[in-house]
């Protein structure tokens, strides 16, 4: 099974030059617990904007030059290989456009920051359509000048 996990603005906004467009501590905190003790997959981008691989958890990237990988970083080049030989775990998406865009078809779970705020971004999170999902709010917060809700999207069957 897999999940996606993302911050994004009111016109999907995730990121700009490399970096994220939100910077919220709680965010933060929410991924971490989320995602901790379960598998990761990002893009080679995404990755490089780490200061290390994501501790507690097992990091795949897609990449397609695997010998910039750091030991104990897993390699990914076959999106769909990768999809078959992990759908029997909860396997979190964590970006960037590209690998959440790949994967949008095949994540049961979208669970989504969403920041009541606009952003100057280069990045975006795909459209999908909310009506074959049941949404629900998990948490209100602020932080800042900014207001965000912890949603998480459940595909209907």
């Amino acid at each position: 099974m897999f999940s996606i996990i993302a911050c994004i603005g009111k016109n999907r906004e995730l990121g700009n030059q490399g970096g994220l467009v939100f910077h919220i501590k709680e965010d933060m905190q929410f991924f971490k617990e989320t995602t901790m003790g379960h598998p990761v997959i990002m893009g080679d981008r995404t990755f490089a904007s780490l200061p290390h691989a994501l501790p507690g958890r097992t990091n795949y990237v897609l990449t397609r030059h695997p010998e910039h990988l750091p030991e104990g970083v897993i390699p990914v080049s076959d999106i769909e290989a990768f999809i078959k030989e992990h759908s029997d775990e909860e396997v979190f998406v964590i970006g960037g456009g590209f690998v959440y865009n790949e994967f949008l078809p095949y994540a049961d779970n979208l669970y989504l920051t969403e920041v009541d705020a606009e952003a100057e971004a280069d990045t975006f999170f795909p459209e999908f359509d909310k009506s074959k999902y049941e949404k629900t709010i998990i948490k209100k917060g602020q932080s800042d000048d900014l207001t965000y809700s912890f949603a998480k999207y459940t595909k209907l069957n």
